[in-house]
């Protein structure tokens, strides 16, 4: 699903006007009915106040529409105009003497002097203040408005966005801005709906179609992306009925030290799951029993040193490398790295240690080979970029980061980013379950064995990420987070992949038990 800037929505909204010719209000009038709809739907007449908060904007202009289908259907409505501006735009005049041709109750304005509303917490709250055209601080008493939703306890449903927040800054403080339990985002979600710093200001939100031009949503090209299993069944490449195992490429893991051992293993066991041909791992002394013993399906190559990598030197040509999780961050480890990446030209997939021992050597990451993908937890992160001020700050610098090293990033959270440059892919599966060791080596592997396969290395980033967060989820059905661990989702991998091509279950139909006697007798 695509994720369109805010310009882009003003500039579908326009376009898809021209095209249909259809009025601003009349699309307005398109996108109320959808929430209208999604209301009944849910309520089928129940007759809860619903509180209807309208800006002096579009947003309230939404509001206003809303209002007038609910009231003709016999719901129990209270709409309330925030009086914050002089200034009105054209479609929320319209719908506003719409709404007083409906009903003799018309909508209540509220000023800066005026009392709020007495709401109960079995009530709904609208929220159609502002929209995403906000360019201004709230007022102060239009901040305590949204105070008083929030001491209500009512379920708060926002319109496109809640109101305050904006689809690309955090807000400055908390109660500038509504608390939804909903939102309905018009054609496309936000950004800020993915990210930790602006998630929280709406717990669940859905996109309503509201018919923008088809032609405008298929070729416009976004900044952002999300990526659920339309967005990666068309990357998946299924396998020829004569194919080997060296058509799958040989992938090789290097990494592991005394005592983390367990990392390399983690990668090269979700490396051969994924579907790599072939498997080498590179470890210490101390790690050859270990695979040996619990992993026969490896192959393996011990370094000189018995605790730690000292030397990357091998005598195979792998398809890929994926470097770092468990290796340590020795000073003989760091030597080894610098000369290994001065004469590599193999695909790179690296993590932790590796990503670690990068950003100690700065002067290591040019040397990386373009679309080198690098999976770091957000500390790692921090010691690659430096700190940050906040989730869109950090954005901005990995990206910076991704421009001049032309590296992919995969910013690792409750909803992951894979990053090439200025273009985001947002994930969308996983879940706290995956808040345990292991799970980013698992991570690893699973990039690594799908660029061994010949998918290309942003497509592995991408599609990797989601197969690993769909194993896991999953693998939470008779577990529940606490219990996951990264052995779990290793186990899940081709459950994962058989979910790609799963069909919704269709409903059962009882067949009426006098029928079948009649068709007995017959």
């Amino acid at each position: 699903m695509k994720i369109f800037s805010d310009q882009q929505i003003y500039e579908g909204d326009k376009l898809t006007a021209q095209r249909q010719n259809i009025t601003s209000t009349e699309l307005m009038e398109r996108a109320g009915i959808q929430i209208f709809n999604w209301l009944h739907l849910r309520m089928q007449g129940a007759q809860v106040p619903i509180h209807i908060f309208c800006g002096i904007g579009n947003n309230g202009g939404d509001g206003l529409v809303v209002a007038r289908h609910l009231i003709n259907h016999g719901y129990n409505v209270h709409t309330y105009v925030v009086n914050f501006s002089d200034t009105r735009s054209k479609d929320f005049l319209v719908n506003y003497d719409l709404i007083k041709q409906t009903t003799k109750k018309w909508p209540t304005l509220i000023g800066p002097k005026d009392d709020f509303p007495e709401i109960g917490s079995d009530d709904i709250i609208i929220d159609a203040v502002f929209g995403i055209g906000l360019n201004r601080p709230a007022d102060d008493w239009v901040v305590n408005l949204f105070q008083h939703f929030r001491a209500s306890k009512a379920f708060t449903l926002s319109i496109d966005i809640p109101s305050g927040l904006k689809t690309d800054a955090v807000p400055s403080d908390e109660n500038h801005v509504v608390w939804a339990n909903h939102t309905l985002s018009f054609q496309s979600t936000k950004l800020a709906f993915f990210l930790p710093d602006t998630a929280k200001y709406t717990e669940q939100w859905e996109v309503l179609d509201i018919g923008i031009d088809r032609e405008y949503l298929i070729n416009t090209q976004t900044a952002v992306d999300l990526i659920g299993k339309q967005e990666v069944l068309p990357i998946y490449k299924p396998r020829d009925k004569f194919s080997h195992k060296g058509v799958f490429g040989h992938a090789l893991i290097i990494g592991g030290s005394y005592g983390k051992i367990g990392a390399a293993l983690l990668a090269s066991r979700s490396t051969l799951s994924i579907g790599a041909g072939l498997v080498t791992a590179l470890v210490p002394k101390c790690g050859f029993i270990p695979f040996q013993s619990s992993f026969p399906e490896a192959m393996i190559i011990t370094d000189e040193n018995d605790e730690w990598i000292s030397n990357i030197q091998f005598n195979i040509t792998p398809t890929v490398i994926g470097l770092g999780v468990g290796m340590g961050t020795e000073k003989e480890t760091a030597e080894a790295l610098k000369v290994f990446l001065t004469t590599n030209k193999t695909p790179l997939v690296i993590d932790a240690d590796g990503i670690n021992l990068l950003a100690e050597h700065k002067t290591l990451l040019p040397l990386l080979p373009r679309n080198t993908v690098l999976t770091p937890h957000p500390k790692e992160l921090e010691r690659l970029i430096g700190t940050w001020e906040n989730d869109f700050d950090k954005l901005d610098k990995v990206k910076a980061f991704s421009k001049k090293y032309h590296a992919i990033i995969v910013v690792k959270g409750a909803y992951t980013l894979t990053v090439l440059e200025d273009k985001t892919y947002i994930n969308s599966t996983g879940n706290p379950g995956l808040a345990t060791a292991g799970t980013g080596d698992v991570l690893t592997g699973i990039i690594t064995g799908l660029i061994a396969q010949g998918y290309d290395s942003l497509s592995a980033a991408v599609f990797g990420v989601y197969l690993h967060g769909k194993s896991a989820d999953i693998a939470l059905e008779g577990l529940g987070y606490e219990a996951m661990t990264a052995s779990h989702i290793i186990e899940n991998i081709g459950n994962a992949y058989l979910d790609l091509f799963a069909q919704p279950e269709q409903p059962k139909v009882t067949e009426n038990p006098e029928d079948k006697t009649t068709k007995e007798k017959k």
